[in-house]
């Protein structure tokens, strides 16, 4: 870490079902990646439809009974809205209202005169259909859109950067603007059922916590880049990253919340130990 900082690594899951076996190797790999520093969790509970209390109790005990420590008190983005509300108010500039759902923007892109676009790390990528919008106009069933050539002619870059440290020390990824306009496109800052969206939130609260690496999957590798022209445009530190490999199934698939047989509560009840776990997620006890 430059200057001989602390590491400050962070676990954040959303108490939307109980925690697995991948969860299990996420977050041991943010606290292995934290020590000696220091180690967080934070609550990711903006969906208020799908979160559960009985989860989030559920994510405490996991973690402890795995034997991790972290830092008091736990961050919960629930309690966080008004401070989003800042950040999305000083993009305002930057985006516009889309009345667009997914049933239009796949109509948009198979029409004759679209060019299909490929799949961006939120779907398909918006063809711009509301772009010409004003906020001024903004409507209650809108969602909020970042426009992101406007983005990058507001920071006056052609590329991002960042440095990961499962690469080669020294080397950075680079995405140019074409690259993101057309890989990934005009992302969602605020839905309608959230007054917010993962992207923002997630940035906003890593710079409050003063994350300095953060320890994701490969699946994510996409959004970081959603993350890093945030951090640019609010004027925030970008973090160090490190994209992990995915715990996955017999088959090949990594592994979801609805599949039960491999939640860290069932193991815990079948008698085996944290050291068990540990050993089938490929890390020594």
């Amino acid at each position: 870490m430059a200057g001989g900082a602390v590491r400050r690594t962070r676990f954040a899951p959303s108490p939307t079902g109980l925690l697995h076996l991948g969860h299990a190797y996420a977050a041991c790999i943010a606290a292995r990646s934290a020590s000696p520093g220091e180690f967080l969790i934070r609550i990711e509970d903006i969906d208020r439809d799908r979160c559960k209390p009985e989860f989030e109790t559920a994510i405490y005990e996991d973690l402890a009974w795995l034997g991790l420590n972290w830092q008091r008190p736990v961050l919960k983005q629930s309690d966080r809205m008004a401070a989003y509300g800042k950040a999305l108010k000083q993009l305002d500039s930057l985006c516009y209202p889309c009345r667009c759902r997914r049933g239009d923007i796949r109509a948009a892109l198979s029409a004759p005169q679209e060019r299909a676009l490929p799949a961006g790390p939120d779907g398909l990528i918006y063809p711009g259909t509301c772009r010409s919008r004003s906020m001024a106009g903004i409507g209650p069933e809108d969602v909020i859109r970042l426009d992101v050539a406007r983005a990058f002619d507001a920071l006056g870059l052609d590329r991002l950067t960042f440095r990961d440290e499962t690469i080669m020390p020294g080397h950075d990824h680079n995405l140019n603007r074409e690259e993101f306009l057309n890989g990934i496109g005009d992302v969602i800052l605020s839905r309608r059922s959230m007054d917010t969206s993962y992207h923002l939130a997630v940035v906003v609260d890593d710079a409050l916590q003063r994350i300095n690496l953060i320890t994701r999957g490969k699946d994510l590798f996409d959004s970081t880049w959603i993350h890093v022209l945030l951090q640019k445009l609010l004027d925030y530190p970008t973090p160090l990253y490190h994209h992990h490999r995915l715990i996955r199934d017999s088959d090949g698939r990594r592994l979801a919340k609805r599949d039960d047989a491999r939640a860290i509560r069932h193991y815990r009840e079948e008698g085996l130990t944290p050291d068990d776990i540990r050993l089938m997620i490929g890390l020594t006890p």
